[in-house]
């Protein structure tokens, strides 16, 4: 009987609902308690017991992956993402890794735009001084007015970019690899330079992959190319952002404001400078959040599992 690391949090949650299709196809489970995700040692705990993992974003390291094989067949991700996962050493070690594409671009290209609109339109701190008893008008901005840079023109940015058009915002964008030009003349983006689009934007939205050319790629440096008044968006990945330089310049000002829905860090340390500044919207990795996308991903994610160990996925009764 193949046994599965079930450690995927939001499956976690309603593992009653999965367990019997899991059990329908002979896989014992192994649950772990999980606050976020599990780190290399807690995954080093289990090396060699398991023939499959369901997770998160736990962190399959190199060494991590070479103590569960050869026993580890596949890794099926919960989501998109797979920087937590060292691919090249599944690729070396013969270990399947699955994701799902796609997983949730639209909820979470409709968060950016969510952000856009609450600092544009002051929303969050107009209400913050109503219930405080304090009458206070503030100035806004209307979209069209404003310049969206966006760092990664990928299937999100994309997404973000047709969106931000809508409301008629000049776009910028920068991307590692070409754009196609149809995509480019449908939308009007304008393609430049990192440094030109943090010059130029008035918001900056973070739509990259976690890779070694994104890692702290907007830090100290890229800080202070923004204007004064721009805010920067990040949906994508924590480490891209180097948020010790972040707090240093939205303390000075430096900056107008942040909209963060990843950290460095997660959970964000209870001591982070981050929680004590106005000008910052925080939120818990959240950006996914859409019941219908998470029920898709689910049973994709077991789809691929129960595939991945040889057998023919029979669909959901």
């Amino acid at each position: 009987m193949p046994t599965i690391l079930f450690s995927a949090p939001y499956m976690l949650s309603c593992l009653d609902r999965f367990r019997p299709v899991l059990e329908r196809y002979g896989l014992d489970l192994i649950t772990p308690e999980v606050h976020e995700r599990l780190e290399e040692a807690d995954l080093l705990k289990y090396a060699g017991q398991f023939d499959g993992a369901l997770c998160g974003d736990d962190f399959y390291s190199a060494r991590v992956l070479s103590a569960c094989v050869p026993r580890l067949k596949v890794i099926s991700k919960w989501g998109t993402g797979i920087d937590s996962i060292d691919s090249a050493a599944c690729q070396r070690l013969g270990v399947k890794l699955c994701r799902t594409p796609n997983a949730f671009t639209l909820p979470v290209a409709d968060s950016v735009m969510g952000y856009l609109l609450a600092f544009a339109r002051c929303q969050p701190w107009m209400d913050r001084g109503m219930k405080a008893g304090v009458w206070k008008k503030f100035p806004g901005k209307a979209l069209h007015e404003c310049t969206l840079g966006v760092i990664g023109v990928g299937t999100i940015g994309k997404t973000v970019i047709r969106r931000a058009r809508a409301f008629g915002m000049k776009l910028l964008g920068n991307d590692i690899v070409a754009i196609d030009h149809v995509f480019i003349a449908e939308t009007g983006l304008e393609m430049t330079t990192l440094d030109d689009l943090l010059a130029r934007a008035d918001f900056v939205s973070l739509n990259c992959d976690l890779n070694p050319t994104s890692r702290n790629l907007i830090n100290a440096r890229a800080l202070g190319l923004m204007r004064s008044n721009a805010i920067l968006v990040n949906t994508a990945r924590g480490p891209i952002v180097d948020e010790k330089a972040l707090a240093e310049v939205l303390k000075m000002g430096t900056i107008g404001g942040a909209a963060l829905d990843v950290f460095e860090a997660e959970p964000l340390p209870a001591d982070s400078p981050l929680k004590q500044l106005d000008n910052v919207m925080l939120a818990p990795h959240n950006a996914n959040s859409s019941p219908a996308a998470w029920e898709r991903v689910n049973w994709n994610t077991i789809k691929n599992l129960v595939e991945g160990l040889g057998m023919t996925f029979q669909g959901v009764e």
